[in-house]
């Protein structure tokens, strides 16, 4: 949510600024705006509620806000209504301070009516607005812009990545970030900031990832970084290695199809370089047997489709593994008081690597004595960088707010973790390690025979895309699987659906079923398939609507019930959601298509939460 671009050279700025800005737009936002310095040191602000392309216009593509050092920001409503006025940048009431800010002040009302007694007037009902007051305030006592942004660290609470510019400086980027995603970019001549790598591909590979109460003076010939005791230091750089066109649609009408396409190569690289030899080769996990043997508990903690993986993961490694594994909500987490000691291990997910919410929740693990070990994708993000172990997902950049390839990858190194600790437990048989060792080698091009099969989903999506009302049934992994299933139909078609356990629908939800009602039942998991169809049943003699998701082996018995019946490859069970998934994801997308949505974009949503 949010996005912050900033650059400082020799080119234009404004034009830079928007196309940085366009390729933030996946991360959701409602409004967007750019400031500008002029050579003399005037502040030129252009923003508009609404998509990019309005503030783009209104300024003739940039060509009418000229300048060489400027920030930009694409907004997701907080704090006030999204509108114009509420828009960033924030102006200071001199006009000599302009401010973006991803993230929340805790403490702004107090620091609001404190500014107020002083005289200063306010324009926007945002949070971030007192940040630049503040800021112009402290500049006009002390006469030193970095001296002033200290102060207004020193004073603000809550979570922020920071670009402030000053009139008085038409030369200098000053940056600060507190638990918001922020990187700085190095270029020749010139050097730009970023919430996101997305935004710099075009511009610079040479990154600098900021850590919390790190501080970034910028101008034209240097970056210098300064930690929270305003000391200037040195930090690691990384190079981005994947390509532009990962970021574009390639042809394709809408990045999520794109990326649905793109999941059996993502799967290839997050599996293939760890089976060596018929093994899992966990190069990167340093937890021993000795140390996962006097492990107690074990908590999987994530938030959204993550959170999905892990309750699929709560299924499979308590069975390959032999312990108890609790999947969290991580929102929830460090609210629950949870039974965390240094005889825990937690697994946190997260796609982005800087969801707020997560970060919280390995911190307060961390702070209890557990040992962490995340998954993630974004190389060098927050979570990746604080835990005890990571583990990449490789699945490139992901565009689409609903995520689809980043799901997958994360559901096959959780599914691998599993079983390479059960391996170190000495819990799983031969039979088995091998059996999914196998079902891991081929399910990158099962996965392709799904998606090469799915004409009959288009056709079901024409049938049903005007259901009002959807129900995913399923038990065990099925369950876990319609939860996915059901949150991919509600994020990009705006259709109700809820995914319930099926031997719960008797327990009151079957209430709700009446006559033409649409139920999605998932019968991939072998082992009750008797009993998942008996809930089939169920739902039919009340008038249900049933399209069914079944595998190759059951097909035959389960067109004996349903009419309408959509069938992926056998594999092993740990791993049949990952098939099981994909007709799910096209289903949801054409659903939204045939309504006429926005995919990539769904209203009120945002691809990374930087906010609790």
């Amino acid at each position: 949510m949010c996005g912050i671009v900033g650059y400082i050279g020799k080119e234009q700025a404004a034009p830079i600024l928007l196309d940085g800005l366009s390729r933030l737009e996946y991360r959701g936002y409602d409004s967007a705006g750019i400031a500008v310095c002029t050579a003399g040191g005037f502040l030129q602000v252009a923003k508009s509620k609404g998509r990019l392309q309005v503030l783009s216009d209104k300024i003739g593509g940039g060509e009418d806000v000229r300048g060489t050092i400027g920030i930009g920001h694409t907004r997701w409503a907080t704090h006030g209504e999204p509108n114009d006025v509420n828009s960033h940048p924030h102006l200071s009431q001199d006009e000599k301070i302009a401010v973006i800010h991803n993230g929340i002040i805790e403490n702004y009302v107090e620091i609001k009516e404190f500014l107020i007694a002083e005289g200063v007037r306010f324009v926007s009902e945002t949070d971030t607005e007192v940040v630049a007051q503040l800021l112009a305030f402290y500049y006009n006592e002390c006469g030193d812009f970095f001296e002033a942004v200290g102060r207004v660290l020193r004073r603000i609470e809550g979570a922020y990545a920071l670009g402030m510019m000053c009139a008085d400086h038409p030369d200098m980027i000053i940056t600060a970030r507190k638990d918001a995603p922020l990187l700085l970019g190095f270029g020749d001549g010139a050097n730009y900031i970023a919430s996101d790598a997305t935004a710099l591909l075009p511009y610079t590979r040479d990154v600098v990832y900021m850590e919390d109460g790190e501080i970034a003076v910028l101008t034209r010939e240097s970056i210098t970084i300064y930690n929270a005791m305003q000391q200037v230091i040195e930090k690691e750089h990384s190079h981005i290695d994947w390509e532009v066109s990962a970021a574009e649609k390639g042809g394709y009408a809408h990045f999520m199809f794109k990326e649905i396409m793109e999941q059996p190569e993502a799967l290839r690289k997050a599996i293939s370089p760890r089976l060596r030899g018929g093994r899992i080769v966990f190069d990167d996990v340093s937890l021993t047997a000795r140390q996962l043997r006097h492990i107690e508990r074990i908590y999987i903690v994530a938030c959204g489709s993550s959170y999905h993986v892990g309750m699929v993961g709560k299924y499979n490694l308590e069975r390959l593994m032999r312990k108890s594994v609790e999947v969290c909500l991580a929102s929830e987490f460090r609210y629950s008081d949870p039974l965390v000691d240094d005889k825990t291990l937690v697994i946190v997910i997260s796609q982005s690597g800087e969801t707020l919410d997560t970060m919280a929740a390995l911190r307060e693990a961390k702070s209890l004595g557990a040992r962490v070990l995340s998954i993630v994708n974004v190389v060098g993000s927050s979570i990746a960088r604080e835990s005890d172990d990571v583990l990449y997902t490789y699945a490139g950049p992901e565009i689409a707010v609903a995520t689809t390839k980043a799901y997958s990858t994360q559901l096959a190194v959780l599914n691998m973790l599993g079983l390479y600790f059960a391996d170190m437990l000495g819990s799983v048989s031969k039979e088995e390690y091998e059996a999914i060792v196998k079902g891991l080698e081929a399910l990158p091009t099962q996965v392709e025979e799904t998606l090469a099969s799915c004409e009959d989903i288009q056709k079901f999506a024409a049938s049903y895309f005007n259901h009002d009302s959807v129900f995913f049934i399923g038990r065990n992994l099925d369950y876990t699987l319609g939860l996915e299933g059901s949150l991919k139909l509600k994020e990009i078609s705006y259709i109700h659906s809820e995914a319930y356990a099926s031997g719960e629908l008797k327990h009151g939800t079957i209430s709700l079923i009446e006559q033409g009602t649409l139920v999605i039942a998932l019968g991939t998991y072998g082992a009750l398939f008797d009993k998942a169809m008996s809930n089939v049943v169920e739902v039919k003699s009340r008038g249900a609507d049933v399209l069914a998701l079944t595998t190759q082996s059951h097909r035959a018995e389960m067109e004996k019930t349903v009419e309408n019946v959509l069938v992926v490859p056998d594999t092993h069970p740990v791993l049949q959601p990952s098939l099981g998934v994909v007709p799910l994801q096209l289903f949801a997308y054409y659903v939204a298509l045939h309504r006429g949505c926005d995919i990539d974009k769904p209203r009120n949503l945002a691809k990374s939460v930087t906010v609790e």
